[in-house]
């Protein structure tokens, strides 16, 4: 029975007491740790994971201080996503392969912007931290953009 994306442990420990939630396109899923068997191209939707207070400090602190991405190190077995297979399986259809464009153009432009008004009082660092992994993300799978 299909239950939709469901909130997960933290994607570095697996901890169930989470405090952090970021956000990714689906082009993201390759880059986390034991995704080879995932098709990514049939994801419906952004890709949430999850961390714990003390290892949200570690990838705020990676991210921000050190420049790095934490996705090689997250567990796509703690991801959150929806996959089409899914729907088809609540609707009893068969559905095209996703379009991702739309998604990704807007989590691309709302990354940049973030980054660009990262002084502005409604930008979280949470925002921040999310912004440059969705940046990277989009270099290493697409180093044409």
């Amino acid at each position: 029975m299909y239950t939709g994306k469901t909130e997960k442990a933290c994607c570095l420990c697996g901890n169930p007491d989470i405090r952090t939630r970021i956000d990714l396109p689906p082009r993201a899923v390759p880059l986390l740790k034991h995704a080879e068997a995932i098709a990514w191209r049939d994801i419906v939707g952004e890709v949430s994971i999850y961390f714990c207070e003390s290892d949200w400090r570690t990838v705020r602190d990676l991210v921000l201080e050190t420049g790095m991405s934490p996705l090689s190190r997250c567990n796509v077995a703690r991801a959150s996503f929806d996959l089409r297979e899914d729907f088809e399986a609540l609707l009893n259809d068969v559905r095209d392969e996703p379009d991702h464009t739309d998604l990704e153009r807007e989590m691309l432009a709302d990354a940049e912007a973030a980054l660009e008004n990262r002084d502005d009082p409604y930008v979280e660092e949470r925002d921040l931290v999310e912004a440059r992994v969705i940046q990277w993300a989009f270099e290493d799978t697409d180093p044409a953009r």
